[in-house]
């Protein structure tokens, strides 16, 4: 966890409202240690854009403060705050060439043109454009605009690098490729990097940690692995990864687990997270790759039969849809293997999960 004393960055008590009656960001507090890459992720409209402003100073916050290494930056303008920003439209100057984009930021700071020229190199270097100085933005793939965007953001070594989802106008494969790049990139030099994005596996793959946001609010900040296996709400486990929602009624609790109980169905022995009142309804979040078929007889607490709907060969697994406890939608995720391509529209299977794996949450 970050030590709140030594943050690198910290948002304490942070509102921002539009219009004066709006509220986009509500008292949102939340400390990035040096040299973390976090990530701000969430659907269109959830205030992780508009978080991200207010530390690049573009928008000012309507509430509470924003300190960097211990200082308020509130009344400081973007210029001054030693910031690097890789817009999703780049921002490059098209007159200009790769390497007149870079020096504009290092002539703006006074350095001497020896210093500058290193700087160039060094970064350019980095981001594997180093032949490509002499071209214009539009002699360039978006993908190596992109890079260039990359090097002006950290050619000046600012203290702390913000990304504004940088990698939306590129093609998949270009996007995941950037990911890796920006990632490694990121563990070389041990920048601070705050990153926004509403793509979950671009979190995934790139975070120390991530920042959900959903109207508002961060719902949960964590590692990837412990976000996507260990959710603290219904909002999360669906935002996060593919999830399988089974609704039902808090039958009995017994310390961390609880049987719930689905309309229609046998009971489910769930382990239990937010849920503490017995009656009270609740949301299952089941991950379809955790759902094991034709499981040995007492191996798992949760069995039951399903009826498939659908199956989708992918290649390395197989998705199948199928009708479970009453719900017409549950998916699971199979290896590929011998005697699974063969399941068909129609056939009931036994399908089995383990009570850790079933987590009970809000149903909210």
């Amino acid at each position: 966890m970050p030590d709140a004393k030594n943050a690198f960055v910290k948002f304490s008590d942070i509102q921002k409202t539009y219009d004066g009656e709006t509220l986009v960001v509500k008292n949102l507090n939340l400390e990035i240690p040096r040299g973390e890459f976090l990530t701000m992720l969430g659907p269109s409209g959830s205030g992780k854009t508009t978080t991200l402003m207010m530390l690049a100073g573009f928008e000012v916050p309507t509430q509470g403060t924003i300190l960097l290494e211990g200082r308020s930056i509130d009344n400081m303008p973007p210029h001054k705050r030693d910031i690097g920003m890789v817009f999703q439209n780049y921002a490059l100057f098209p007159h200009m060439t790769v390497e007149e984009n870079l020096v504009f930021p290092l002539k703006v700071r006074k350095l001497g043109k020896a210093e500058i020229e290193a700087k160039i190199k060094r970064v350019l270097d980095m981001v594997r454009l180093g032949a490509h100085g002499k071209r214009r933005p539009g002699q360039l793939s978006g993908g190596q605009q992109q890079r260039v965007a990359l090097a002006r953001a950290l050619v000046f070594d600012p203290k702390l690098v913000l990304m504004d989802e940088p990698l939306g106008a590129l093609d998949k494969q270009l996007r995941e490729q950037m990911q890796l790049e920006i990632k490694h990139i990121h563990e070389n030099l041990g920048v601070t990097v705050v990153y926004v994005t509403h793509d979950q596996g671009e979190a995934l793959t790139m975070s120390d940690r991530i920042a959900v946001f959903n109207d508002g609010v961060v719902q949960q900040v964590a590692a990837p692995a412990e976000l996507y296996e260990r959710p603290q709400n219904a909002f999360v486990a669906q935002f996060v990864g593919e999830n399988n929602q089974l609704r039902g009624k808090v039958a009995a609790m017994n310390g961390e687990t609880c049987k719930v109980e689905i309309p229609g169905a046998a009971d489910v022995q769930a382990l239990a997270v937010n849920v503490e009142v017995v009656g009270r309804p609740t949301v299952l979040s089941l991950r379809p790759e955790r759902v094991k078929l034709n499981p040995a007889p007492g191996s798992f607490p949760n069995v039951f039969s399903a009826r498939v709907a659908e199956v989708i060969y992918l290649g390395d697994h197989v998705r199948v849809r199928a009708s479970v406890c009453g719900h017409d939608d549950f998916v699971i995720k199979l290896p590929n293997s011998e005697g699974i391509v063969q399941l068909e529209s129609g056939t009931v299977i036994t399908i089995g999960w383990k009570t850790e794996d079933c987590r009970a949450l809000d149903a909210s």
